[in-house]
């Protein structure tokens, strides 16, 4: 008599419609009823159609999904809130509960609650990314500190960074500052070099006079117009590029002293002195750097101290002094410079 009343009570309410306020339980004692009733009615009648095919078996399917997956959830909800909870009260929280909090999809609803604690918010990724960046630069500094201590070392014993290229010297710290070394060369400083030479119509000629003469003074002079002596093309030539410094070895930065008074003037325009400028800053920084710490130490020497202990008492006054961080910025700014370089029109 129970199954029968349902049965009735679902074909008044099938119309499915959104307004509807047919509930859960009634809902799927509905469509039970009607599936057992197509069933019955295909075994009674197979010539006939029944009132209820006229919803698709897809439908059915879907809906029926949806409905087994509610009574899966509350079925759960209901033993962790009450584990002695009966049946008949079981029944009416079902009953109770309406058709529009079903998901959309069956499996909506699970992905949700799975998803849920893989969610990360933005705010830690900002965090994450800034700690990074904060990260990378005090790697960068490390390295910076081992490449001064490297040139103390070699102010004081100048064969040192040639055993330290030539694979001699297998300490720890001795690798450290090999590494630091190549880091500043192959992640610093060439790659932007490349990237500003490529963009500009420099002739080889004038790269490799900008390449051997480590200091530059560039001044504004008159304007002409004439070929510009680097690029070689037509312009309003005002800025002369006045080259001199003793050729030196990009790696054991030993100096050559051949012709250490030679000197090379060049009439440029506005666009080549500046990437002149930007090119000379970083092509020649480790050679001043360098150059910097022999003239410290040279300073204060102290009779028969040994040569780690000197380093030490150089490295820490320049460190204290704020030297090495304001040199660490020139070299920041040189790069910075060279990112932002524009390409000529």
């Amino acid at each position: 008599g129970k199954r029968k009343r349902l049965s009735t009570s679902v074909l008044y309410d099938s119309d499915e419609s959104e307004d509807s306020d047919i509930l859960v339980r009634k809902v799927f004692a509905k469509r039970r009823c009607i599936i057992d009733e197509d069933e019955s009615s295909e075994k009674q009648q197979p010539d006939k159609a029944c009132p209820a095919e006229n919803v698709s078996t897809s439908r059915k399917q879907k809906v029926l999904a949806k409905l087994k997956e509610l009574a899966k959830r509350s079925a759960a909800r209901r033993s962790c809130s009450s584990a002695n909870c009966e049946d008949s009260n079981s029944e009416a929280e079902i009953e109770e509960e309406p058709l529009h909090q079903l998901p959309l999809t069956p499996s909506e609803g699970s992905d949700t609650d799975s998803m849920k604690d893989f969610i990360v918010d933005n705010d830690d990724d900002d965090d994450d990314n800034t700690e990074h960046e904060k990260v990378s630069r005090c790697d960068h500094y490390v390295h910076f500190k081992r490449i001064v201590k490297a040139f103390l070392i070699n102010a004081i014993d100048d064969t040192f960074l040639s055993s330290l290229y030539d694979g001699k010297r297998q300490k720890k710290y001795a690798q450290d500052m090999l590494l630091a070394l190549h880091y500043l060369d192959d992640r610093f400083i060439q790659p932007r070099l490349e990237n500003l030479i490529c963009r500009s119509r420099w002739k080889d000629r004038y790269k490799e006079r900008v390449d051997c003469y480590p200091d530059v003074r560039i001044s504004l002079k008159n304007t002409t117009n004439m070929s510009c002596q680097a690029c070689e093309m037509k312009r309003c030539c005002k800025f002369n590029v006045l080259l001199s410094g003793r050729l030196y070895n990009s790696k054991t930065l030993e100096v050559d002293d051949f012709m250490s008074d030679d000197k090379q003037v060049l009439k440029v325009g506005v666009v080549c002195a500046n990437r002149t400028r930007v090119y000379h800053n970083l092509k020649h920084f480790k050679y001043k750097l360098y150059m910097g710490c022999s003239s410290v130490a040279e300073l204060a020497s102290v009779e028969d101290e040994p040569v780690k202990d000197t380093v030490e008492r150089h490295f820490s006054h320049l460190e204290e002094s704020g030297w090495i961080q304001e040199r660490y910025n020139d070299l920041e700014d040189y790069m910075e410079d060279a990112d932002n370089f524009q390409e000529e029109k």
